[in-house]
């Protein structure tokens, strides 16, 4: 038996020829939408590589003064006695009338006791130890504006103050917030100067801020105490201690990533 073949039909010849044309025509369109894809993400990362490669980092400092219209004052009172009874008696006589000096005045705020301390009084003689006294004394603290603390360490001296430990100037809690924002304006505007000079120097021209940093704005530090000393000083006297409080300064820093 003779198998016999049979030719396609002309027909059936042009469709497959057409199917051929199509599938090559898909195919290549398929081919040719994937290089563009391929190279506009190319092209999107290649953007963005240069934008993070073209920028300038600059950190800005500003500096803000600001008043110090309070002082913040350690008074103590310290004695000596026989025994400690005595000793503590006379040292809580003289802090009650401390206390009851600054009391009713308005200007005197945050007033607090902040040491009581008894301690013996020893001799030595001959390598022996003889106990001969006691110091007792009290402490307080509190905050008052500047400008009157002058008469008021002598009022307290007179009344029976005998140790004023030390003055540390601060300034309002309102007038550090109002600089600390004028010092971070100031380090914003430092910093946009020195890009622009950089910038203008190499004829580049600044596009946008990336980023910005705010490392805050840090609070003064108040002023070391001022040791005040009362040894010497006569409790009669008229004329007011002299006391300045300065000023003290409020920093801030911040750093800005600019395009160009």
């Amino acid at each position: 038996m003779k198998l016999k073949l049979i030719n396609d039909s002309p027909i059936q010849v042009g469709i497959k020829k057409n199917l051929r044309q199509y599938f090559v025509v898909l195919f290549l369109a398929f081919g040719l939408l994937g290089v563009t894809t391929i190279s506009s993400l190319a092209q999107d990362r290649g953007q963005i590589q240069n934008m993070l490669m073209r920028t300038l980092t600059v950190s800005g400092r500003g500096t803000e003064s600001i008043p110090t219209t309070l002082s913040e004052v350690r008074l103590g009172v310290e004695v000596q006695g026989k025994t400690a009874s005595v000793a503590q008696q006379e040292a809580a006589k003289r802090s009650n009338a401390v206390v009851t000096l600054l009391k009713p005045r308005q200007q005197v705020n945050k007033l607090e006791t902040t040491g009581i301390s008894l301690n013996p009084i020893y001799s030595y003689n001959n390598n022996t130890q003889t106990l001969t006294g006691y110091t007792a004394t009290n402490t307080v603290s509190f905050q008052i504006a500047t400008e009157s603390i002058g008469n008021l360490l002598d009022e307290s001296v007179r009344v029976g103050a005998t140790r004023i430990e030390g003055i540390r100037f601060i300034a309002t809690d309102s007038a550090i917030s109002a600089a600390e924002q004028q010092a971070l304006k100031k380090a914003t505007q430092n910093a946009q100067q020195q890009a622009n000079s950089v910038l203008g120097a190499l004829n580049f021209t600044a596009k946008e801020i990336v980023s910005i940093q705010i490392n805050n704005a840090a609070p003064p530090q108040p002023q070391p105490l001022v040791q005040y000393e009362t040894a010497n000083r006569t409790t009669d006297a008229k004329a007011a201690s002299p006391v300045i409080g300065g000023e003290q300064k409020v920093e801030a820093s911040v750093t800005l990533q600019i395009s160009y």
